[in-house]
């Protein structure tokens, strides 16, 4: 599986992440300003007509863009198993006991029922064990507590979220510096 590359814009704000066929789009519009990391993939491309060498050109991680306006982190990022899971930790936050992806469910605190939101501070990771427990009742009718509060993840936590099984070092180096203070993710 080839890593991916993370994109800054010009004030080192994490963007996105990028394949490296939009990188190399992105380096040949020459938007790309600065880099960091280490270099990830060599591209060779054709042979120039004057001096009859292959072009070449080095990825690095990490690239920040510019372009005709600053490009805004998002704000509002989608609510999905995978990303939920990894926020927090693949553990049960009833029983605080570690689990596999496919062990693992979506459980509402305030549930749909009684009025409550599918949103990340609604939500959190639970066994099929204490979800079936809890079913549609409030925490305080079962004396059940939360091992950890429900964050909304920032947008350098949910990048490291959506692609943590293919992060790198660097990557997440650069990242963790943009983690809220609270963050388990630290």
């Amino acid at each position: 599986m080839q890593p991916r590359i993370l994109r800054l814009n010009q004030a080192g704000q994490p963007i996105e992440w990028l394949d490296w066929q939009e990188a190399v789009c992105l380096f040949a519009r020459e938007l790309v300003v600065w880099t960091l990391g280490d270099v990830i993939k060599r591209v060779r491309g054709g042979y120039r007509r004057d001096t009859g060498i292959q072009t070449s050109m080095a990825l690095p991680s990490i690239i920040a863009c510019a372009g005709e306006q600053l490009a805004r982190p998002q704000t509002h990022h989608p609510l999905s198993n995978p990303a939920l899971f990894a926020r927090d930790g693949y553990l049960c936050m009833y029983c605080a006991r570690s689990f596999a992806t496919s062990d693992l469910t979506r459980d509402h605190i305030v549930p749909t029922s009684r009025g409550g939101d599918d949103r990340w501070e609604n939500v959190v990771a639970a066994c099929r064990r204490c979800n079936q427990h809890k079913a549609d009742r409030l925490l305080n009718e079962l004396n059940m507590q939360l091992v950890a509060l429900p964050f909304r993840p920032n947008n350098a936590e949910y990048l490291a979220l959506i692609n943590s099984r293919r992060i790198l070092g660097d990557q997440m180096e650069f990242l963790r510096g943009q983690f809220s203070r609270n963050s388990r993710l630290l």
